[in-house]
């Protein structure tokens, strides 16, 4: 059974990220060119499904840290806590990084201290302080919570970033994507945007599922480990 759900993860994977890399092929030469910004426009269709991974595995974070604090049985929710920080904290990486690409041509410069910037240079930090905060505190209750209050607080900046660009004056572009009011954007890039935000959103879920199981598995090693130091004394 277990070789079953190893080898339907592989596949999943395998064909998320086949299909996400399909994708940035197809936009780089198929879809259509931004009006004013010409091919560097393009790189929207890694930069903004990265930052929807980030907050993405910001609301997971969230999620697992309330069921942390609620649930006594706390110890799987707490890695799924770790793994989902983990992967949140690559993903707003490569939002800065592509973030920086973009602007360096469109605002002539590799960095600014932009409301939108700034806010989620403060989301990756919170992302550090988590894993630092797990990593120094011994395992237990108050290592659990914790850990599940820097949770909450994570997710909290995540509204503040998608607000920046309204609330304070910022180089920014408002937001690609919005609930209230017609996209401003043509329907080719659009619809090529949202299957990015899609697929790396089921290649970042993958990727907090497998970096789970990993912590399980180095769980029970050490456990093991500890076991085995316990008998040799």
């Amino acid at each position: 059974m277990q070789m079953t759900k190893d080898k339907a993860a592989f596949i999943f994977g395998s064909v998320c990220f086949l299909a996400l890399l399909g994708s940035w092929a197809w936009s780089l030469w198929f879809v259509t060119a931004e009006l004013h910004q010409g091919n560097v426009y393009r790189i929207i269709y890694l930069h903004v499904p990265s930052a929807f991974c980030a907050f993405f595995c910001s609301l997971l974070l969230l999620i697992f840290s309330l069921l942390s604090l609620l649930k006594r049985t706390q110890h799987n929710w707490s890695l799924w806590g770790k793994s989902a920080a983990e992967t949140g904290l690559v993903f707003t990486i490569l939002t800065l990084i592509t973030g920086s690409i973009w602007g360096k041509p469109t605002w002539g410069t590799w960095w600014t201290w932009d409301a939108r910037l700034t806010t989620t240079f403060i989301l990756a930090l919170l992302y550090c302080a988590y894993l630092l905060l797990s990593a120094s505190l011994a395992h237990g209750a108050k290592q659990q919570r914790a850990c599940a209050v820097m949770g909450i607080l994570i997710f909290a900046d995540v509204p503040i970033i998608y607000k920046s660009v309204t609330w304070w004056r910022t180089l920014h572009q408002p937001p690609s994507l919005t609930l209230a009011g017609s996209p401003a954007m043509d329907g080719d890039i659009l619809s090529h945007l949202i299957l990015s935000i899609v697929l790396m959103l089921a290649a970042c879920g993958w990727i907090v599922w497998q970096r789970y199981g990993n912590l399980c598995l180095q769980a029970k090693l050490d456990q093991l480990s500890q076991v085995h130091l316990r008998g040799m004394n």
